[in-house]
């Protein structure tokens, strides 16, 4: 019965200093802050989906007993202001309020009480807080997460190579330029274009993102093997993304400086090739026997000035005349 007494009151006192923690990490205004808490910088920027870790380290504090440890997460809200809590662990107890998002305990024994959210949406933006207890000491610290997106851009021919379209698609924030050059073969380089150019207002996505399209008209009769340039600039590309593309004669194909696909091939198609001529020299009239492969039959009528003889254990040779009796072989190229 006093064992049972005594769990009692362990379990109680556990209790009370988990709710002294909450009250102390949500009292800021009651309590100096003693703890350094440092935030990698004002702003933190991640791609959109990708897996955002948002900083946080306790500095001269290493090693923490998590036991005595406190740390709550929370994003403002954009609406009200108001402090919605994302994670908070504090004693035995461990919670993610928004699904995947975690503290490592690892980490923090080390004064790591950074934030891992995977697969970040545009909607999770905003400014993010994190509150540290050590008790009896406690800090804060706050931190801008911003969300983008980069473009995914394509250059292309329509309507009979009567207009050429340059395509902007997936991309965070909205602000985008798209600009068009046609290239000079006097000065060799790039001449702005704005005739003839459209480029239609950013339309928004399902998940937030926009897209924009911009074409340029061409005129036919005048245009042909000019080469033109799309340009995308977004404050999210190191540099500005650009395609040229080649207008030919009537009835042929444009050119692109992309990749063209049937480089991988090319060896593909020249094996055949080199196998056709040892064929049509050996094999030619051919058959084609039960398994499939070609075959010529050399008869005794046939004297070849090199003859191909057959020895146990010997694949093959050439030799200037027969040592025997030339017989009939046959010869097989599987293709």
């Amino acid at each position: 019965m006093a064992l049972d007494a005594e769990a009692a009151a362990a379990r109680t006192l556990c209790g009370f200093v988990r709710t002294l923690l909450v009250l102390v990490l949500e009292l800021p205004a009651l309590i100096a802050e003693s703890l350094r808490v440092e935030m990698a910088g004002k702003t933190q920027t991640v791609l959109l989906n990708h897996n955002a870790i948002i900083s946080c380290k306790v500095l001269g504090s290493s090693p923490l007993n998590i036991k005595n440890v406190g740390v709550i997460w929370s994003r403002k809200n954009p609406v009200d202001g108001t402090d919605v809590t994302v994670f908070e662990f504090y004693g035995d107890h461990r919670e993610a309020f928004r699904s995947g998002a975690s503290v490592s305990l690892q980490g923090l024994v080390k004064g790591d009480a950074s934030l891992q959210l995977p697969e970040v949406q545009l909607s999770e933006a905003g400014e993010y807080r994190c509150k540290v207890v050590n008790t009896p000491d406690r800090g804060q610290g706050t931190v801008l997460l911003k969300v983008v997106a980069c473009p995914v851009s394509s250059l292309s021919v329509e309507e009979a190579n009567q207009r050429l379209l340059c395509e902007a698609s997936g991309f965070y924030p909205k602000n985008i330029n798209i600009t068009w050059c046609k290239w000079s073969q006097e000065n060799s380089q790039c001449v702005n274009i704005s005739e003839n150019v459209t480029t239609n207002a950013a339309i928004a996505n399902e998940d937030n993102t926009f897209n924009v399209t911009s074409s340029l008209k061409l005129k036919r009769s005048l245009e042909h093997n000019a080469t033109y340039q799309c340009r995308v600039e977004h404050v999210f590309l190191c540099t500005p993304w650009r395609r040229n593309i080649t207008m030919p004669d009537n009835g042929s194909e444009p050119k692109g400086d992309s990749w063209n696909p049937l480089w991988i091939f090319a060896p593909c198609l020249a094996v055949p090739v080199l196998l056709i001529v040892p064929w049509k020299r050996f094999c030619w009239p051919g058959a084609v026997d039960r398994r499939g492969h070609f075959t010529k039959i050399v008869s005794e009528e046939e004297t070849p000035k090199a003859f191909i003889h057959h020895r146990p254990g010997f694949s093959g040779g050439m030799s200037d005349g027969p040592s025997h009796p030339p017989r009939a072989i046959s010869l097989s190229f599987a293709v």
